[in-house]
């Protein structure tokens, strides 16, 4: 009798242990799955989830904040979708994308002469047409290499590298793929995929650099990720970061600083460069850095690599960090040295202004060229300025 019942629990075993693995992984996948369901919901296409309604300080939607419709079918509305936002909505699942051109050394520009060692590197979303504005960074504050510190002893390596995606609309975009190539072999910083750049695939941007970066860049400490239409006071950043590596209580692998946009709503003006169907989500966006220009750690990026992989792709770039950064629990730092939206006031007119910036966001080249000169110009009067600080905090 022992001897049957034995091999009746010995079939029974063999029987369930598969069926309870398929069920444990169901649930494993489910709850992977669940902070994208939660915000996106274009990945459940009959219910919305009500998120808290909480005010926005900076949003880009004119109409009063507020959650959308709790049950909502987004089909219908994707079928009238036209343009770019129709674009990525059918290509929102691809990510592999060829290489078509890379820089020559294993991570930017000037990485063959800092030995593995840079203290920056910097990541510069750019067009194909844009080339005045790339030349002109190369020249000020993107010179790769090694740059000194504003105020501090010494300074450290940086690397550069622009990202770009494929010019598919132009008539003579082959001319401009030549010119291309000409430039990626005379200054060794092009990186590019074969993808339609459009302003919301700068999302896949983030993405494929990510990737990019975790495979060549391992030692590089810090990356600046923004566009090529803005200005940064390398020299300053450079000291800043400096401070920051040298902490022992900063803890690296969350490290993402830049001025930071809480609660802000999507926008549902589909006039808006920024527009976003109801369809593709409900509630507030998660904190993010927004404005041109952005600092994180190298280890975050590669952090950031791995959970992309688990974050659908969403049309507004610097909103899908905040998303990404969300599954990882992490937050980025807000910097008042970040200036999204301009200096406030006349002071931009004050002589040290620029000293006291890192990041100054929408600066034309010929602007560019001439704040660097004078960046350099009033470096003996302006050396021992600190950052700008955010005025409220010290308030009581």
């Amino acid at each position: 009798m022992a001897v049957c019942f034995c091999r009746w629990r010995n079939l029974l075993i063999c029987l369930c242990t598969p069926c309870i693995l398929l069920v444990l992984l169901f649930v494993y996948i489910t709850l992977l799955l669940s902070t994208d369901r939660s915000i996106n919901p274009i990945l459940r296409p009959y219910t919305h989830s009500r998120l808290p309604d909480r005010r926005a300080n900076r949003s880009r939607d004119p109409r009063p904040a507020g959650d959308p419709p709790g049950t909502r079918d987004p089909m219908p509305q994707l079928d009238r979708l036209a343009g770019d936002i129709l674009e990525f909505a059918r290509h929102m699942h691809k990510r592999d994308y060829p290489v078509v051109a890379k820089p020559q050394d294993a991570c930017g520009a000037g990485s063959s002469n800092d030995h593995g060692r840079a203290l920056l590197l910097l990541a510069i979303k750019t067009k194909v047409q844009n080339f005045k504005n790339r030349q002109i960074i190369r020249s000020t504050w993107g010179q790769a290499g090694w740059v000194a510190g504003q105020r501090l002893a010494g300074g450290g390596y940086v690397r550069r590298v622009f990202l770009l995606g494929t010019d598919r609309s132009r008539d003579n975009s082959t001319a401009w793929a030549d010119l291309l190539t000409l430039e990626g072999r005379q200054y060794k910083d092009i990186l590019q995929w074969d993808f339609h750049d459009s302003f919301f695939n700068l999302t896949l941007k983030d993405v494929l650099f990510w990737r990019w970066f975790s495979r060549g860049c391992r030692r590089t400490h810090f990356v600046f990720k923004g566009g090529d239409d803005v200005f940064v006071n390398t020299p300053a950043l450079v000291d800043y970061l400096s401070q920051q590596l040298g902490d022992p209580g900063r803890a690296m692998k969350s490290f993402m600083v830049g001025d930071v946009i809480g609660a802000a709503q999507p926008s549902r003006n589909d006039k808006s460069k920024y527009f976003v169907p109801e369809a593709f989500y409900a509630g507030s966006y998660p904190p993010y850095a927004g404005g041109g220009g952005v600092v994180y750690s190298g280890l975050l990026t590669k952090l950031l690599h791995l959970v992309s992989k688990r974050v659908h792709l969403y049309p507004i770039d610097d909103v899908f960090v905040g998303m990404c950064l969300l599954k990882l629990n992490a937050y980025p730092s807000h910097h008042p040295a970040f200036l999204t939206f301009d200096f406030p006031g006349d002071e931009e007119m004050k002589p040290c202004a620029y000293h006291k910036t890192i990041m100054v966001h929408k600066r034309m080249p010929d602007r560019v060229e001439q704040l660097w000169a004078r960046l350099k110009e009033s470096q003996p009067l302006c050396w021992n300025v600190t950052l700008r600080e955010d005025k409220l905090k010290n308030k009581p």
